[in-house]
């Protein structure tokens, strides 16, 4: 075994695991390691860090701690600008070398570029290793330069690629002797409100509960997924989009468990490239969250009391509805359900993308910047996808991929009692109508589909699709 030399840090972001964690690795070769999670005053202090989100991190800080002290290690956990923190711990402990795993959003490039800043001015290194992402956007570009604007090509680019392998758990070194570890934070301090409360339903997070619910979906249900993927009313998709989003899974350990040739696996190994397509976009439009990427000159409409029903699953379109109320309630949505409630939003009422994807980066737990914006790009029709003026009927979806009713009637109890798939248009069975909307308990449709589908093809100047 080689020496050990010095002291090092690995600083830790969307990385809270120790299972197959190239900069854990590489910091573990020194006599001492800091392992360093740093509560972001700049991300504190947005809109984006909501509660739900941070409630699994508090989870997944809790498990990265209890894993790192049985390796024989320790979690740091101090508030401020990871740059200060790094910069005060390479003076006092003599670092000379500084890891983190590498990311791809602008505030991520900034942080790294300070990162090597106060390695040079030290006399330490720095190293950003690969760990968020299964292919780095450089191995993957189109064939004229620059990024991939569509799925598919870069699909079979990025299929071509082999990924890094999987790494174990380190020996890891014990830290310095008088470092304080901090406390672990509360959902109250983090939020700056004690009375804050994170999504009722909201599943636990965490590196644990992440390979529990990684080997079950590997066990069988992955099989089905092909299929299952779409079933709305069913356990039938991975959830792996928490743990993937904060790093409590490693996507690289996640790809490796695969088999291609299996109808599921080759459709959830798309799902886990659809995540790195979105990640080499924002890589490349630094401006995703805000601007449009490929701009329909939409001028989108002004509607408060529209997008409020929309947000509150009162739309009168029961999928729609049943979608945004499961949002709430679980800080989670259904991949299927996401796609309908976002064309709702900016196809049928023509409002803004912006203000629902800012709505969902609220709610979701796997709230992440590239997957969420760029998938709502996609659906608004101002993104990647070669249909932009593609519109989802919620009624054919909700009877097409909720075929029982089961998916709404959990989530919209107003039509509890409504049988089969006349749960998706209530109206037209009367004893459902002459109960619920004669007393205005659920509400009617807000939009008629056909005259919205042609009041957003006219705006568009798209009458002839």
């Amino acid at each position: 075994m080689p020496s050990r030399s010095g002291t090092s840090i690995v600083l830790f972001t969307r990385d809270l695991r120790v299972h197959d964690h190239p900069a854990l690795v590489a910091a573990a070769g020194s006599r001492r390691m800091l392992a360093v999670f740093v509560l972001d005053d700049t991300i504190l202090s947005r809109p984006y860090a909501a509660p739900n989100r941070l409630r699994i991190l508090i989870d997944s800080l809790t498990d990265l701690r209890r894993a790192l002290r049985d390796l024989g290690s320790e979690l740091v956990i101090t508030r401020g600008r990871p740059a200060d923190v790094v910069r005060d711990l390479v003076r006092r402990h003599g670092v000379d070398a500084i890891h983190c795993s590498a990311d791809v959003s602008a505030f991520a490039r900034r942080r790294e570029a300070a990162l090597a800043a106060i390695a040079a001015e030290a006399g330490a290194t720095f190293t950003a290793h690969p760990g968020v992402m299964l292919v780095d956007p450089a191995l993957v570009r189109a064939t004229g330069g620059g990024h991939f604007k569509v799925f598919t090509p870069y699909w079979r680019r990025w299929s071509q690629v082999t990924p890094r392998p999987v790494l174990g758990v380190p020996d890891l070194p014990p830290p310095p002797d008088d470092v304080d570890p901090g406390a672990l934070p509360t959902l109250g301090e983090l939020t700056g409100d004690a009375a804050a409360t994170a999504a009722p339903l909201l599943a636990p997070g965490g590196e644990v509960a992440a390979r529990e619910r990684l080997a079950w979906w590997m066990d069988g249900p992955i099989e089905d997924y092909a299929d299952g993927r779409n079933r709305m009313a069913e356990d039938a998709t991975s959830r792996l989009s928490v743990p993937l989003h904060l790093g409590c899974l490693s996507v690289t350990e996640v790809a490796a468990g695969l088999a291609p040739r299996r109808a599921g696996h080759e459709a959830f190994l798309q799902e886990l490239c659809w995540r790195d397509f979105n990640h080499q976009l924002l890589d490349a439009r630094p401006d995703l969250a805000v601007t449009d990427v490929r701009t329909k000159d939409d001028r989108w409409r002004d509607a408060p009391d529209e997008l409020t029903a929309w947000q509150e699953g009162r739309t009168g379109y029961p999928v729609v509805d049943a979608g945004m109320r499961q949002l709430v309630a679980e800080g989670w949505m259904h991949n299927r359900a996401r796609m309908v409630t976002a064309s709702f939003l900016t196809k049928h009422l023509y409002i803004d993308w912006r203000h629902g994807a800012r709505f969902f980066m609220h709610h979701l737990a796997d709230g992440d910047l590239a997957n969420n914006f760029a998938q709502w790009q996609w659906t608004a029709g101002t993104g990647t996808d070669s249909r932009p003026n593609r519109m989802f009927n919620p009624v054919i979806q909700g009877e097409r991929y909720d075929p029982s009713g089961a998916y709404v009637r959990r989530w919209v109890s107003e039509l509890a009692d409504v049988a089969g798939k006349a749960v998706h248009q209530p109206r037209t069975d009367g004893a459902a109508a002459a109960s619920l909307f004669a007393e205005g308990t659920y509400p009617a449709p807000m939009v008629d589909h056909r005259e919205a589908r042609e009041r957003f093809l006219s705006a568009r100047g798209a009458l002839e699709d």
